[in-house]
């Protein structure tokens, strides 16, 4: 049996304030969590509240698998400006600490800009030096805390969107605490889905698990897109991932008790996907 606990998004929740989202979180049925940044969610540059929060887990009995580093427009460690990358890396160097009093496991971060568009082949290169300059910084600040950095796949149209990107940056990384996370839905967006598990399989260390139609990031809940869940879980077995599986689902404005249903919903079914995989391999093994 492929031992890939599933866990959940706290940012199905980012218009509620953490400490009341936690509790839904475990009502709904779920004690793995990555923590979502967003500031109105979680304040991270506030020990105190942070350590509030992670108390409340203690009591709850919920687990930080990861922590997600925040991403917006002036965060950019790729940065061709030395002040924006500073100011970049010591907003990572925050979150890291957030997720050392968390307990979490991982820090999950976006390694290039959230600006669309195609840069300059010069100016990539540079991006490129920069981003792995300052992330081997993250990675020793993550490795004194006792905390793994992974990085995550971006959408196609941003910078870092593709696998090629992803195995760039990881050669260039001199820190070996540094893995990969891998967003079903932006490696699918980018068709990079049916080959991504095989190229990262040495660096795959969670899923950031959600599906869309092909033309958004809609971060649905698995089978409700078009992504084929069965040959993406056939990889993850042939490539002996042993990993967490972090539903990441939008934030749609519904009930509490829907997105918990949805969320339910969508374990089971990649549950039930697995289960089928195994007694197929079984059958044919006999």
């Amino acid at each position: 049996m492929s031992d890939w606990p599933c866990g959940i998004s706290t940012g199905c929740f980012i218009r509620t304030g953490i400490l009341e989202a936690l509790p839904l979180v475990r009502d709904g049925g779920f004690t793995l969590v990555e923590i979502c940044s967003f500031p109105e969610h979680l304040d991270y540059h506030d020990p105190g509240h942070v350590r509030e929060a992670a108390g409340l887990m203690v009591y709850l009995g919920i687990e930080a698998n990861s922590f997600h580093a925040p991403f917006a427009d002036r965060i950019d460690i790729s940065s061709l400006d030395a002040a924006q990358r500073g100011e970049s890396v010591r907003e990572v160097f925050r979150a890291a600490d957030a997720a050392r009093i968390l307990g979490a496991r991982y820090l999950v971060l976006h390694p290039g800009p959230e600006k669309a568009g195609k840069v300059p082949s010069e100016e990539w290169q540079l991006r490129m030096r920069s981003a792995a300059t300052l992330l081997n910084e993250v990675a020793r600040h993550c490795r004194d805390l006792g905390i793994t950095l992974l990085l995550e796949n971006m959408l196609p149209h941003l910078m870092f969107g593709h696998t090629s990107d992803m195995l760039y940056l990881l050669g260039a990384i001199r820190e070996t605490n540094v893995g990969t996370c891998l967003d079903t839905g932006h490696a699918f967006l980018s068709g990079d889905l049916r080959t991504v598990v095989h190229k990262l399989s040495g660096h795959l260390r969670m899923l950031h698990v959600n599906d869309n139609l092909g033309d958004r990031d809609d971060h649905l809940p698995p089978g409700d897109g078009a992504i084929d869940w069965t040959s993406l879980m056939r990889q993850l077995r042939q490539w002996r991932f042993h990993g967490s599986l972090i539903l990441e689902l939008a934030d749609a404005g519904e009930a509490h008790q829907s997105i918990m249903e949805r969320a339910r919903s969508a374990r089971g079914y990649l549950a039930e996907i697995q289960s089928r995989i195994e007694f197929q391999d079984h059958q044919i093994g006999q």
